[in-house]
Formats: structure tokens, C-alpha cells, sequence
């Protein structure tokens, strides 16, 4: 059972915050789809190259270039 306040319960009163917040405004609406899509690719870009190297370990240029390069 749902915990119970004055005015409502505890998850209508964050979703209520939460668009008084964010979404109430369009201009902080958009800026918060920006920021949040700037962060993803970002944290997604990491990953997917994090994977790629570990996956290709020692058949990439940088793990094999001292043995081809003088300086």
C-alpha cells in the first residue's frame, strides 16, 4: 500500500516536483533534453570504446607501433 501524505501519495508528489522542476518551463525542459543527451552519448561513446579496445587488444596501432616506429 502506497504511503500516504496530506496531499497525496509520495510518488505523486515527486512526479509533481519533478514537472514543476523540469518540464513546466520549455526552456529548462529543452536544456535538460540537451544536457541529458550530451551525458548519454558521452557515457555511451566510453563504453563502446572501452569494448572495442578490450576486445581488439594487441591488433590495434597503438598496442603495436613500437615494433614499427623509431624515434
Amino acid at each position: 500500500m502506497p504511503v500516504k501524505s496530506n496531499n497525496g501519495t509520495v510518488a505523486n508528489k515527486f512526479a509533481r516536483a519533478g514537472y514543476n522542476t523540469i518540464v513546466k518551463r520549455n526552456s529548462i525542459f529543452l536544456t535538460t533534453i540537451f544536457v541529458s543527451a550530451f551525458a548519454a552519448e558521452m557515457v555511451f561513446d566510453s563504453v563502446s570504446d572501452r569494448i572495442w579496445d578490450n576486445l581488439n587488444k594487441g591488433r590495434q596501432w597503438k598496442d603495436i607501433s613500437a615494433k614499427y616506429t623509431t624515434e
